[in-house]
């Protein structure tokens, strides 16, 4: 085991598969352990490279395995997967991993830090609760629509036409009904509380975090946005430019081209669809302000060169392509901030 130079696991719950491999990349380690003895019998192997899919649980181990030592890599699954042989199984996954680890075209994942951890652990129940509070919205809504009550979209409509209804002097539903609606309601109020102590909770971290206050200072990135892409990617280290940024989160249109011929189509959507939304919303804010008009005057609020940009970008492509243009050209700054630690400047932007 003293020739091994990279090793491939494939981790799962309770047991481990490891792949050792030489410098010529024949077999030497081909084992199945269990995780409580992972750890222990790393220790036994020499300090080399590994190979991980980042899957659930991979970051914490990817930190363990480097405390003893280790060059930890992880990669996409969907990277690895093209490097499998043969059938599913994990011997097999584990020798995709030492195999993707050691290819120079291969992008690898940054392991997070305890803090970015925390962060995407917020992000995660805040857009549990939202998305729970949108199906008992959209629950209520076809419960009502059943006794032939309809009503506009939005939250405040349906709150409004509840506490219509739930008067004791509306009589369109029965005692049942009213009851169960009662409980409903509740538990609306109850999740609305949830999301916006969450939301609170972000926003201090974007306030103290150093790296989030400065993509705070793009245009169109709040602190929900800052704080959901410093947990993704921390400093930005693994993109070596900013177009890589916006590729890695699908806000690039879709390419079919062939010798001369080449054809552009929508955005691939490819990546985290979280952050891809955030950003969306980002850029549509972008596009309203700086549209924005002076009612005495007529003249436009904001002059500056970026909002000059998307004002001319809006006349050509519209408002709805306009505001992902945006956000491609946000996800792009952003790497640009991080790396250089410094803070966007609206005078000095330009198309």
């Amino acid at each position: 085991m003293k020739n091994i130079t990279v090793i491939g696991i494939d981790i799962a719950k309770n047991v481990f598969q490891i792949h050792g491999a030489d410098s010529q990349g024949k077999r030497i380690l081909k084992k199945r352990i269990s995780r409580e003895g992972f750890l222990q019998f790393m220790m036994q192997l020499p300090a080399c490279l590994i190979g991980m899919e980042a899957c659930g649980g991979a970051h914490f181990w990817a930190k363990e395995l480097i405390k003893l030592g280790f060059d930890v890599k992880l990669m996409s699954p969907e990277k690895v997967k093209k490097y499998a042989e043969h059938q599913k199984n994990d011997a097999n996954d584990a020798a995709a991993c030492a195999e993707a680890v050691t290819k120079a075209s291969m992008r690898f994942v940054s392991v997070k830090t305890d803090v970015q951890l925390a962060i995407q652990a917020m992000h995660r129940v805040r857009s549990l609760y939202v998305k729970q509070r949108t199906a008992r919205m959209n629950m209520m809504r076809g419960v009502l629509a059943e006794s032939g009550i309809v009503m506009p979209k939005g939250q405040t409509h349906l709150m409004k036409k509840l506490a219509e209804l739930l008067d004791d002097a509306c009589d369109r539903l029965s005692l049942t009904e009213k009851k169960l609606f009662r409980q409903l309601k509740a538990d609306l109020e109850k999740e609305e509380q949830e999301i916006i102590y969450h939301t609170s909770q972000l926003e201090k971290l974007a306030k103290e975090d150093d790296a989030s206050k400065r993509l705070q200072s793009i245009e169109g990135i709040g602190p929900l946005t800052a704080t959901a892409i410093v947990a993704k990617i921390g400093n930005g280290s693994e993109f070596q430019k900013g177009r890589d940024l916006s590729a890695f989160l699908g806000l690039v249109p879709k390419q079919h081209s062939s010798g001369e011929k080449h054809m552009l189509g929508s955005i691939t959507k490819h990546g985290d669809c979280y952050i891809r939304q955030l950003l969306v919303h980002g850029g549509r804010a972008c596009v309203q302000a700086a549209s924005r008009v002076n009612k005495i005057t007529g003249e436009f609020h904001k002059n500056d060169p970026h909002s000059i940009w998307i004002r001319e970008l809006t006349e050509r492509i519209g408002v709805n392509k306009a505001s992902v243009a945006v956000a491609n050209k946000n996800a792009r700054m952003v790497v640009a901030i991080l790396k250089n630690k410094t803070m966007f400047q609206p005078e000095l932007a330009d198309s």
